[in-house]
């Protein structure tokens, strides 16, 4: 039986062939996404930044501390690395002490800013900006102005906290607390200035709105609905606060610490103003090696580690909180 055929109708449009079934010479060409640089124009300035004022020194920091020489006669590159052993093995309790007063100062700021940033997220209206306001306040005064005022407040002399406990009955208190101090080897005549405990005190005030100010970043964005939830389901505040708010505000946390951490491990102003010769820090010892030593070498070499120890302990604390959302 033959097939019926069926012809198109005249006049009827061919169908259209796909376009990899042409010849390669009848293809339409693809035209090439158009390149846009304004994504390159807007990072260029932070680009910029970082080379002048991040990779640039650092490249010179480390180029200084290998070379030989004096400041009359003009430094030489020798590639001198053993400067760092050196640095490393006469500096080495400045630097643990350095780490070791940033870590405590870190973790005090951490059990204070806390309940404050949380206090301040869970305000509104005028309120919570007035708080917010107070809490940068500080940066409206010089960070030495802010230091020399703790030598006011803790001195044994006529001090604000003197005052304040002679005024309440409690001046015992203040005398006991130097007592402790001496006992314990932190302070050579009982005075509670010029001491470890004034050096990590100066270093958390200082520092405190670092911690604060991202905590409550992530505190601010904490949906209430989910804490209803967790009510909801029988959780009680504190499982409440282990399980659903720690959580979600660690990026704050890990913010805060590293704001925190990082700078006042570099420290020197409280170091010099609430310390003494037994809690020098290793960013004293390199303003010393700078402007006092003139030996640059030195000084660069030291600048050098502690950044390469700053650098890994960010990227180990990192990796350890589980969370890489730097808020």
């Amino acid at each position: 039986m033959a097939e019926a055929t069926v012809d198109a109708p005249s006049g009827a449009a061919e169908p259209v062939r796909p376009a990899t079934s042409l010849p390669v010479h009848q293809r339409p060409r693809r035209r090439r996404p158009r390149r846009s640089w304004v994504p390159y124009l807007l990072l260029a300035p932070g680009l910029l930044w970082l080379i002048v004022f991040y990779i640039a020194p650092m490249v010179t920091t480390a180029s200084l501390s290998m070379q030989e020489g004096n400041v009359d006669d003009g430094y030489t590159f020798t590639g001198n690395v053993a400067i760092f052993a050196h640095a490393l093995s006469t500096y080495w309790p400045q630097l643990l002490r350095s780490l070791f007063y940033a870590g405590i100062a870190t973790l005090l700021a951490l059990v204070l800013g806390y309940p404050l940033a949380y206090f301040i997220a869970s305000r509104r209206g005028r309120m919570k900006n007035i708080l917010l306001v107070l809490v940068i306040a500080p940066f409206f005064t010089s960070f030495l102005i802010r230091t020399m005022a703790w030598q006011t407040f803790l001195s044994s002399e006529g001090g604000t906290l003197t005052t304040i406990l002679n005024w309440l009955h409690l001046g015992f208190l203040f005398d006991w607390f130097g007592n402790v101090l001496q006992w314990i080897g932190a302070s050579p005549n009982g005075e509670i200035l010029y001491s470890p405990w004034a050096v990590v005190w100066g270093l958390t005030y200082n520092f405190l709105p670092f911690m604060i100010l991202p905590l409550y970043t992530s505190l601010d964005r904490l949906d209430g609905r989910l804490l209803e939830a967790a009510g909801d389901l029988y959780a009680t505040p504190r499982e409440t606060f282990r399980h659903v708010t720690w959580p979600l505000s660690l990026p704050g946390v890990v913010s805060g610490t590293l704001l925190t951490f990082i700078p006042a491990s570099g420290d020197f102003i409280n170091s010099r103003l609430l310390g003494n010769t037994n809690t020098v820090m290793i960013g004293q010892v390199i303003d010393s090696q700078f402007l006092r030593v003139l030996d640059y070498p030195l000084a660069s070499a030291l600048s050098f580690i502690l950044l390469i120890i700053i650098l890994a302990l960010v990227m180990i604390y990192v990796r350890r909180a589980g969370t890489e959302e730097l808020v």
